[in-house]
């Protein structure tokens, strides 16, 4: 597998990378930062507006399925999920494009993970701790990596071990629950889960079907009017990854960064 941060990485070439990320991406992480921003002031509490709280879900509040994971509990909260999930998000945003991107997580890659968290911590648990955070998305997009991963390149080797690359995913989970022990096990539970679900491919059919794309894309000009936008015949390796049979010269699996926590 390749290595974490290339051993050529330079002020300049973070500089690069930066000026390269994809319009989502952008999009996502600069509400993130305006979040935090708002959340910063006395009146209007945006925590308790927009976390998963299991108590305050109704159709009033159905909202909250889709903010959780941009409001975060403090600036160094929100900071460690910006530096993990920016690459991790940039690279689905160019896999599978723009809209599709934009599409799959304002709609199902936030609303499962929020229904499953829902579902265990309320029904099964009989529990009612409120999440926030972008490391359910980090989780979920450390599955699909780790399926992706795992079609090209099945094992890696650890002390003369052949563990699958799928595992990686699940060593993050414990490695950050071992070191933040205050973060929400069950919530990135649920986020890796759907990324799992998703990287196989069980999940294509919530995407929106590229003809469709190709159509809004044409008729708005987005490609023409939007810098930085990730239309459907830009998409660098397809929706879906890399298929089996490339050859391990095929891209990796990102290490750098697991989420912090998605509640208190």
């Amino acid at each position: 597998m390749p290595a974490v941060v290339p051993p050529n990485w330079s002020v300049a070439r973070a500089r690069s990378y930066i000026l390269r990320i994809p319009l989502l991406t952008r999009c996502f992480l600069g509400a993130i930062v305006l979040f935090w921003i708002v959340g910063l002031q006395s009146v209007f509490d945006v925590r308790a507006w927009g976390s998963l709280d299991p108590d305050q879900i109704g159709f009033a509040t159905l909202h909250r399925l889709n903010t959780y994971p941009f409001i975060h509990l403090n600036w160094f909260h929100a900071l460690m999920n910006i530096i993990a999930l920016t690459p991790l998000l940039e690279r689905f945003e160019r896999e599978s494009g723009t809209l599709t991107a934009l599409a799959l997580f304002l709609g199902p890659l936030s609303t499962l993970p929020a229904g499953l968290y829902l579902f265990f911590e309320k029904l099964v648990f009989r529990g009612n701790t409120p999440v926030m955070g972008a490391s359910v998305w980090v989780f979920l997009l450390f599955g699909v990596e780790a399926i992706h991963t795992y079609r090209v390149n099945p094992h890696f080797l650890v002390a003369g071990y052949n563990i699958p690359t799928w595992t990686f995913a699940l060593g993050m989970l414990l490695v950050v629950e071992a070191l933040v022990p205050s973060s929400s096990f069950l919530g990135h539970v649920c986020g890796l889960v759907v990324g799992y679900a998703y990287g196989l491919e069980y999940l294509k059919f919530l995407a929106p079907p590229d003809k469709i794309l190709r159509w809004v894309e044409g008729k708005l000009n987005l490609l023409g009017r939007l810098p930085h936008y990730v239309s459907v015949d830009q998409k660098t390796y397809g929706r879906f990854g890399v298929l089996p049979g490339n050859d391990n010269g095929g891209p990796g699996m990102y290490l750098n960064g697991g989420g912090r926590r998605l509640g208190p």
